[in-house]
């Protein structure tokens, strides 16, 4: 039986599809709350619980209709709970900068012993300190049966480090080396089947990660933690995952350890391509710690993972969030009305253009690294995202709106991201920054002009009379960078010969 039309109610709707496929809103539902007095409560855990919740119907569940593809919160650590719950929180010796890590651990205790020993190892070679482990107080029962068989072990470690010995920001990258360490001998130790049951949903002194194969509605239930009325924190980011192009696995539900991601790279296997070729540049940052971190990114993990870990590994490089997020997801920047007058921004996207390719696709971000919470939306905005904020400085932003509880009297103001726009929240200061006023800011950092125009100065030389490779040395030059014989006959030679690209059909239809 046919679907009936519906053009004589709705117009403007050129097309009729079955009912189940016109409500169809999957698709992952992620967003944020952050308040700009860094004032931490309950609620604001409750609100971020709740929104999730209301992004159930944007989630996947398995083929026992009852295990989610994943549903999480990123928030800051909760001392002040962890101090009344963990003997060793409150006896940190005076002066230490303290670490957590959120850990999934195998079932088997052997191999969850040899792990934790492994962890404090590369932690003590680092000079970090372990001051111990607590298992996560998790209700099993609530469950799906796929979930339930793929649990792990899910446990908390405590790390510090003497200040004496570094800031904030030196621990991160500590603990960044750390993880990447561990990881990388896991399968040597373990064996590679017991290691993929090996997996950081969070190693940080800002923020912590409660997230698992669960539907949205069972996350509180399952983290006991999560419905204490001491677990107080200043911001959020939730996530409901709809999983795409990998099969639900606990260590691939969202947040990631800085971003929640709503949307597919569509780019990811030439970005996943052009970071191996280019990882041997980190000597020039991380100096003999490079080889810690490679490889840079990972094949077998989604996309959305991927992009958290360059994200990740260009924020412990040094690079703010914001900066670092502007460079792979730019906005359309080329002939831009908006963008003229901001030779700035224009200068930064150009320079960084000719250095970063983006990691493109459809594609709304919400991240955060503890000093800034915020959002943005890839060049294409094809995913939708709204904002409000209130008169008492609270700030949400979500995949759909009417998620949190608010008072319309208290609203200020509201609005949505367009393609490529940016909104994000300094925590440290409590500023809310608009499109603009962040992207300007961050392009202000550097000359990029004047380094732009360096790059593309090129000095006179004179042209060589005698070849300076072999045709074989030639040829595999050639090939290493992707030159094709069709490239060379079709392309290259007509630009040398008329100074213009050449048009050239793909064929002959």
């Amino acid at each position: 039986m046919s679907t009936p039309s519906r053009c004589p109610h709705w117009p403007c709707q050129d097309s009729s599809g079955p009912d189940w496929l016109e409500r169809e809103r999957d698709g992952c539902g992620v967003g944020f709350l952050a308040r700009l007095d860094g004032q931490p409560s309950h609620w604001l855990l409750q609100q971020a619980l709740r929104g999730l919740a209301c992004m159930e119907h944007r989630g996947g569940c398995g083929g026992d209709r009852d295990s989610g593809d994943g549903a999480g919160v990123l928030c800051a650590i909760p001392w002040l709970l962890l101090e009344t719950l963990w003997p060793a929180v409150a006896a940190l010796p005076d002066g230490n900068i303290p670490a957590l890590g959120m850990v999934f651990l195998p079932r088997d205790a052997e191999a969850r012993s040899t792990t934790r020993r492994l962890c404090e190892e590369q932690a003590a070679q680092l000079g970090l300190h372990s001051h111990g482990w607590r298992v996560v107080p998790v209700d099993r029962d609530v469950l799906g049966p796929m979930a339930a068989a793929s649990c792990p072990v899910i446990e908390q470690w405590l790390l510090s480090i003497d200040e004496r010995h570094g800031d904030q920001e030196a621990l991160e990258r500590l603990l960044f080396r750390c993880r990447r360490r561990i990881g990388a001998q896991l399968g040597d130790v373990l064996g590679t089947a017991v290691s993929r049951h090996v997996s950081f949903a969070s190693l940080s002194t800002r923020t912590v990660v409660y997230k698992g194969m669960v539907r949205s509605e069972v996350l509180p239930v399952f983290y006991r933690d999560l419905q204490d009325e001491r677990f107080a924190v200043p911001y959020a980011v939730y996530h409901r995952r709809f999983s795409t192009n990998t099969l639900p696995r606990w260590p691939l539900a969202q947040p990631m350890r800085l971003l929640g991601h709503n949307g597919e790279i569509n780019t990811l296997l030439g970005n996943i391509n052009w970071a191996l070729a280019a990882q041997d540049g980190l000597k020039q940052v991380w100096e003999d710690a490079a080889s810690d971190l490679h490889p840079v990114v990972n094949p077998a993990f989604s996309d959305s993972a991927n992009l958290d870990g360059m994200l990740e590994l260009m924020v412990r490089s040094g690079r703010p969030v914001i900066e670092s997020l502007m460079t792979l997801v730019p906005e359309a920047f080329q002939q831009q009305p908006e963008l003229e007058g901001r030779q700035q921004l224009q200068d930064f996207y150009a320079y960084w253009a000719g250095i970063q390719e983006a990691w493109d696709g459809p594609a709304l971000l919400a991240f955060t690294d503890g000093r800034w919470i915020g959002a943005c939306l890839d060049r294409n905005g094809l995913r939708p995202a709204r904002y409000c904020v209130t008169r008492d400085g609270l700030v949400v932003m979500g995949t759909e709106t009417g998620v949190v509880e608010l008072d319309e009297a208290a609203i200020v103001e509201k609005g949505r991201l367009g393609p490529g726009q940016m909104l994000a929240v300094d925590l440290e200061k409590g500023r809310l920054l608009r499109n603009w006023e962040v992207k300007e800011e961050a392009a202000s950092r550097y000359p990029y002009g004047q380094w732009l125009q360096l790059r593309q100065q090129l000095a006179p030389q004179a042209w060589c009379g005698e070849p300076r490779f072999t045709d074989l040395e030639l040829l595999q030059l050639q090939t290493a960078v992707g030159f094709t014989a069709e490239a060379l006959d079709l392309i290259i030679e007509d630009m040398a010969g008329k100074r213009k690209e050449p048009t050239v059909c793909m064929g002959d239809d």
